[in-house]
């Protein structure tokens, strides 16, 4: 078995014979400007992976992004080491020289430490005498926290950092009670019709949902994250039953959209994921196809009935998940025609519902049923066997 170390040195002669004269054309052009949608990407893809574990989804897939967020830091590292920076091995050395000044109770002689609470304590001590040394100044406490980062992901983190030197409510129903005081405050600035007002209050309020979520030990941002998910995969539930029953978008009542939402959430709970690789453990599929518009086409007026949240990263690309596969389709010059793949769909309903919608979305198209199992070939020519989940 290989060590950590050997693996590293492996990759960053990889990427150091990428960026070499004859080697990779796109990797010679990027620069710290070109790099950093990506680097950002690639965090959001580890953030969604260690979601779907979270949710008792495999863990292979989170390897595989953390290996892409790393990729990112040794490309950083080797453009740093170009220009006589710095090199990978010193951004090594730099974290574990921290993690090592920052740990006085395990690597040095500090003893008597009681609690997680008196370890973020002393490590706000040793950042600001760090930051002393280094500027003279030792600065404030809330330094560090990226003003790039989500608003609520720093609001959290700003109260955690003022938590450390005693700046915090002594208990949750302190912060609760502050939460409720804000609430009324932007009731009554909503009264006034003032939107200055209101946008103060409402930041207030937000601010203490914040600091509410650091209490109870439930990260705002990752709470929002997946109500937006379960937001969107319920909408499209909707969109695609008023599809089934010929209701125009925009010509259902609000009753009648309210009961294909509650319809949705009680699906949530009773069937098991809405798709599923049974074979090889993949988490994203990458397919290059020549008409990515028919083929975007096509996939999305399936998406709702596969329960599949689609997304567009940009004019070339289109990608489709449902929580433990990612399905991106790739403008190319040509298509994978006759590539077969296998899926389970969550009963045979669902199967006999995916049919119908084939159907509609390609008219005349190549579609079998037997056996319960559909199968049928895309606008690019890649053919999709649906079988009922066996789970």
């Amino acid at each position: 078995m290989s060590t950590p170390g050997t693996e590293l040195e492996r990759l960053v002669a990889i990427m150091k014979r990428l960026r070499a004269k004859d080697g990779c054309p796109w990797d010679r052009e990027q620069d710290l400007g070109s790099l950093r949608p990506y680097l950002v990407e690639e965090a959001f893809e580890v953030l969604d992976e260690m979601d779907r574990v979270a949710s008792g989804g495999p863990w292979s897939p989170l390897c595989e992004e953390l290996g892409d967020l790393l990729f990112q830091i040794v490309f950083h590292a080797q453009l740093a080491a170009e220009l006589g920076e710095f090199t990978m091995a010193d951004v090594s050395k730099a974290i574990s020289d921290k993690l090592t000044r920052r740990h006085p109770h395990v690597f040095g002689d500090l003893r008597g430490v009681d609690g997680s609470e008196q370890v973020l304590a002393n490590w706000a001590k040793l950042k600001a005498d760090e930051r002393k040394s280094k500027t003279g100044n030792a600065g404030s406490v809330l330094d560090g926290v990226p003003t790039a980062a989500p608003a609520l992901l720093r609001a959290e983190r700003l109260t955690e950092k003022a938590s450390r030197i005693g700046f915090d409510w002594p208990d949750l129903a302190g912060v609760r009670g502050k939460l409720a005081e804000e609430l009324v405050e932007l009731d009554e600035a909503i009264a006034s019709g003032e939107r200055d007002a209101i946008a103060h209050e409402l930041g207030d309020v937000l601010f203490s949902l914040a600091n509410l979520a650091r209490f109870v030990k439930t990260p705002a941002e990752d709470a929002l994250r997946m109500a937006i998910l379960r937001f969107t995969s319920r909408f499209q539930h909707i969109e695609s039953a008023l599809n089934s029953e010929g209701v125009p978008f925009g010509g259902a009542p609000l009753e009648h959209m309210e009961r294909h939402w509650q319809a949705a959430k009680a699906k949530e709970k009773s069937l098991p994921p809405p798709m599923s690789l049974p074979r090889a453990p993949v988490s994203t599929l990458r397919l290059g196809v020549a008409d990515l518009d028919a083929q975007r086409a096509f996939w999305d007026s399936l998406a709702p009935t596969l329960g599949w949240i689609t997304s567009r990263p940009g004019p070339d690309e289109a990608r489709y998940e449902d929580g433990s596969l990612r399905l991106i389709f790739q403008r190319a010059s040509t298509s994978a025609v006759g590539t077969r793949f296998t899926l389970e769909a969550p009963s045979a309903r669902a199967v006999e519902r995916l049919r119908q919608e084939v159907e509609q979305a390609l008219p005349g198209g190549v579609l079998i049923l037997s056996a319960g199992n559909l199968t049928f070939q895309d606008p690019a020519g890649l053919v999709w066997e649906y079988t009922p989940f066996s789970g």
